[in-house]
């Protein structure tokens, strides 16, 4: 799912092509796609585009009379950017396009799982029904930081992807951001001492400032077309099995539901192995408590993968 870097990306290269630009027109293809009849879509025909903003991981366009289209992309939804003489993007994943004098901008959902959502909503204050109320992150104050943090008890992986709370950041910025501060993703937000809230809001403001950096220079002038989570520069998303960048140690994961955690347990659990869920409820006592025991068990012929 783009998250606050690349959302932030999107959004700039957006920017510099249809801001002040008339829509000319938009065809919503997947029946999905689309959560709202009134207004209707074409409406926003003819209008220029007034201004655009992020709602935490939603991009929102602005047209005159206070009309708002207000796109989720979730997990697989990815944006794309076709100057006039090349605005042709074919293929069953396409799911809806916006024509634009200087060019037309097309939306891709590559699942068969369609969580992608579209909605046009009137004024101010049903734009500001998407927002979860999650703290901005730039330039928060480290009191404005704790209040958040300590607002309920939560693991750390849960309250930093929970956009209640934090705004922006999701599963893979999660993980970076825990392993920037040497912190357990299972710890309990309650429980940190001052100075890992501290080594905590430093790490978040940190891998935040890096990968939007990062990102922007990536792209350059040109529209972002490889949005994903999964980036050879992390240090621990999407990296098990791999050798941590810092100590070398082997990442390790935790998988629930549709999601993994990613983290190092030489730099983040003091070495330990952190429980999953199902694999630690089929082994029981037998669940490995350290990296070593779980290469012996592997060597040994034990299906964990």
């Amino acid at each position: 799912m783009p998250e606050l870097p690349d959302i932030t990306i999107y959004i700039e290269a957006l920017e510099r092509r249809i801001a002040g630009q008339r829509l000319d027109g938009v065809l919503v293809r997947s029946p999905f796609l689309l959560r709202t009849a009134v207004p209707p879509l074409s409406s926003l025909e003819g209008r220029p585009v007034t201004g655009l903003r992020r709602i935490g991981k939603r991009i929102a366009m602005g047209f005159d009379r206070e009309l708002w289209l207000v796109l989720h992309l979730m997990v697989a939804g990815r944006l794309h950017w076709r100057d006039p003489q090349q605005a042709r993007l074919a293929g069953k994943h396409i799911a809806a396009h916006f024509r634009f004098p200087n060019g037309v901008l097309f939306l891709s959902e590559a699942s068969t799982k369609k969580r992608a959502s579209l909605h046009l909503v009137q004024g101010e204050a049903a734009l500001r029904e998407f927002d979860p109320g999650g703290l901005e992150l730039a330039g928060a104050s480290p009191e404005a930081f704790t209040k958040a943090l300590n607002r309920e008890n939560h693991t750390l992986k849960r309250a930093l992807s929970d956009p209640r709370l934090f705004s922006g950041i999701g599963n893979a910025y999660s993980d970076e951001i825990l392993h920037e501060a040497r912190l357990s993703p299972v710890a309990l937000t309650r429980s940190l001492t001052r100075e890992q809230i501290v080594r905590l809001h430093e790490a978040v403001d940190r891998v935040m400032t890096t990968w939007i950096a990062r990102l922007r220079k990536e792209v350059g002038e040109a529209f972002p077309e490889k949005v994903t989570a999964f980036r050879p520069e992390m240090a621990v998303h999407g990296k098990f099995g791999k050798a941590c960048p810092r100590c070398g140690a082997k990442v390790q994961r935790i998988r629930y539901a549709e999601n993994e955690t990613n983290y190092c347990p030489t730099c983040q659990t003091g070495g330990r192995l952190l429980a999953d869920r199902s694999l630690s409820r089929l082994l029981r006592d037998d669940w490995p408590r350290t990296p070593e025991e779980l290469d012996e068990m592997r060597q040994g012929g034990a299906r964990i993968r």
